[in-house]
């Protein structure tokens, strides 16, 4: 079939998003589940008769009443099956994908293969959800349809709420996901409320429509990686070091490709052989073992010969670490974890001993046996990674909530104080670059054309190469690196589904990006729109105090100011459309978070609207790492201060610590203990 039919049919296919719900169910037969494609687990949620029945009710209201009488026992049948309705008869049977933009029916130029579980519609993380049901897409995608620029779609966890009358300056759609009142944040309430189908768990950029694979993070490892090696061992070439971590999934895959780009010999374990098998054939894996000696013996080899590698381990991590920690030699130099620990009894981390299958199982039928064996796999998981610590290795949290769930589990993860015996990833190493201005910007290319993305890729480094010359000393390293990135990031093979890209930077480098994509557009030279965007995991995106604001040292870490003022900053100076959302990847009710989607169309009013956006996206969280004192945020917001006059921080005068002392008398042994 030639390209020119493909396209037509596909368009064929996408025109029906202008119909919205499919109802003439005699068209839409009941499926069955597909074993060939991963399914998310069961969710054991403990509901009363009244609260089923309020969760049938609830699903019911999409349809009309004359569907309900077919519709209500299937729906019943998921609930009581699958712990959610998810409303499978109505997935759609096209290819699910990101489609040039000029296939889409709509009335405006604004706009699975990366999904973890398609047809549960998650994206990532085991519950990064788009939508709660599949009812949900098909509104939507009517309403985006028949949206014109005067108009808002609102989306609230995944339901469309409607069509407002707004401005043509307003943003095209709001979205915010799991925002519910603080007092019913916790891990039950969220169980609960997803069952009834009122609230969602939108990860970070699975909500906000912004995910754009593991490529993301697959830079921000390799980048986590390099700074690493600069902090803890002086230096950044990695050659000859070892990386051990978990997981291999739908985030976690990333580690062994970004441990290949850094330089180091990446070791991962994964107990789901599935994935291990995917991230092998997609050559992000180099060698697989399933036995511990062999896997001992090549890092031993690899070490020996200082070659870049990766292994995936087949198995359980906590196995894995302890025999590390039975080795006479330190065979590992640093040491993270990538299982889903925001969602531990429920799929995000599966314990020592036991089987994918039968932990499934327990899972369903038997969850308080599970949580238990959680508890015990954890603090098993700790007491390796201790030994390993008090013998040189570098251990940090990647923000997946492990220091939390750890100490929860009741695992020796504390020490006085009851501080964590190890940093996050953004405590001790990436806070400072986020500081600095620098974090994950990232773009689209809508015309879906490879050409696109590749022209994109040369105007960025050229744009880094530049920086890198000119800017301070203290700014060169962050885009060397990223220059370094773009250069080889066509072939490192990155792109999983969208012509998609991302790259760390600051509001300088970000714009001067942003506004050579707008030129290119404008002149023809692309053949679509560029779609900017970045992480929620930056610089002014989430407060979460085990994570992004870890290193924020003025008691504030664990206010959300900063979070929702950005969603709402973004929303006034030219985004397409903003999102908020609770949780992100440390779990539910840890973290605030939000994001902006912005169309760059060649538009002279795109190029206005850039400096306003990008200048705020990123030094509204630099003036607030400033004003708890971070000595490069401090840096970063006099340098921005000399750029724009009308910029105007409140910045901080720190008291003399004698001055404090004198009121506050604390014991020296104390207080080397707090400085420690």
């Amino acid at each position: 079939m030639s390209n020119t039919t493909d396209s037509t049919q596909i368009k064929k296919y996408l025109e029906t998003l202008k119909e919205g719900l499919p109802i003439n169910l005699t068209k839409l037969p009941k499926p069955e589940r597909d074993p060939k494609v991963p399914h998310a687990p069961k969710r054991t949620v403990p509901l009363s008769q009244q609260e089923k029945k309020l969760a049938l009710r609830n699903a019911l209201r999409y349809f009309p009443k004359e569907t309900h009488s077919v519709l209500a026992p299937e729906f019943a049948e998921e609930l009581e099956l699958y712990g959610h309705i998810y409303m499978y008869r109505f997935r759609p049977n096209y290819v699910m994908k990101a489609y040039p933009i000029d296939l889409y029916p709509a009335k405006t130029v604004q706009d699975p293969n990366v999904a973890q579980f398609p047809h549960e519609l998650v994206t990532y993380g085991g519950n990064g959800s788009v939508f709660q049901n599949w009812a949900q897409y098909h509104v939507t995608m009517k309403f985006l349809s028949e949206m014109t620029e005067e108009q808002t779609l609102t989306m609230c966890s995944g339901h469309p709420q409607g069509l407002f009358p707004s401005s043509n300056r307003s943003p095209r759609v709001i979205i915010t996901n799991g925002m519910v009142i603080p007092q019913y944040s916790s891990q039950e309430d969220y169980d609960k409320m997803n069952a009834l189908g009122v609230s969602m768990y939108g990860q970070m950029t699975a909500g906000s429509y912004c995910y754009i694979g593991p490529q993301g993070i697959v830079h921000g490892t390799t980048i986590t990686l390099l700074n690493a090696g600069r902090k803890y061992l002086g230096n950044s070439d990695l050659n000859g070091k070892v990386f051990v971590s978990s997981g291999l999934g739908g985030m976690s895959g990333a580690q062994t490709k970004a441990g290949s780009i850094a330089g180091v010999i990446s070791v991962v374990a994964e107990i789901d052989e599935k994935a291990v098998i995917k991230r092998h054939s997609q050559g992000w894996v180099t060698h697989v073992v399933k036995d511990l000696d062999e896997c001992i013996s090549k890092i031993k080899e690899f070490r020996s010969s200082k070659e870049t590698t990766s292994i995936a381990y087949v198995g359980n991590v906590v196995d894995l670490w302890e025999k590390l920690a039975a080795e006479e030699e330190l065979l590992v130099e640093l040491g993270s974890d990538q299982t889903s620990l925001h969602n531990p009894y429920n799929g995000g981390y599966y314990p020592v001993g036991i089987s994918v299958s039968e932990s499934n199982r327990l899972m369903s039928e038997d969850p308080s046996r599970f949580k238990k064996l959680v508890h015990e796999s954890l603090i098993r998981h700790v007491a390796a990674i201790n030994l390993l610590c008090d013998r040189g290795m570098r251990f940090w949290d990647y923000g997946n909530s492990f220091l939390y769930q750890a100490r929860i589990a009741g695992a020796d993860i504390t020490s006085e104080g009851d501080k964590f015996k190890y940093p996050s990833y953004v405590e001790d190493i990436m806070g400072d670059i986020f500081s600095l201005g620098f974090g994950p910007f990232r773009w689209v290319c809508s015309s879906g054309d490879p050409s696109d993305l590749k022209l994109t890729d040369s105007i960025a480094a050229s744009i880094c190469e530049s920086l890198a010359q000119s800017s301070p000393d203290i700014l060169k390293q962050q885009y060397s690196d990223n220059h370094l990135w773009i250069t080889q990031a066509e072939e490192n093979s990155l792109v999983v589904g969208s012509q998609a890209r991302i790259l760390y930077s600051d509001a300088n480098g970000r714009t001067e990006i942003s506004k050579a994509f707008n030129r290119a557009v404008r002149e023809g030279k692309l053949k679509g729109p560029v779609i900017i965007s970045r992480d929620h995991h930056d610089v002014s995106g989430t407060d979460s105090p085990y994570r992004e604001t870890s290193n924020i040292e003025d008691g504030s870490k664990f206010c959300a100011d900063m979070a929702v003022q950005n969603f709402i900053g973004c929303g006034i100076r030219g985004a397409t459309w903003v999102a908020l959302h609770n949780g992100g990847g440390t779990g539910w009710g840890l973290a605030i978070n939000g994001g902006f989607g912005m169309v760059l169309d060649g538009s002279d009013r795109v190029m206005s609207d850039l400096d306003l956006l990008l200048f705020w996206d990123v030094n509204n969280g630099v003036c607030r790492r400033a004003w708890a004192g971070n000595d490069n945020a401090q840096f970063a917001v006099q340098r921005a201060m000399n750029e724009n006059p009308l910029f105007v921080p409140n910045l901080p005068e720190w008291a003399d610590e004698d001055v404090i002392l004198s009121l506050i008398h604390i014991s020296e042994p104390t207080r080397q203990a707090e400085i420690s």
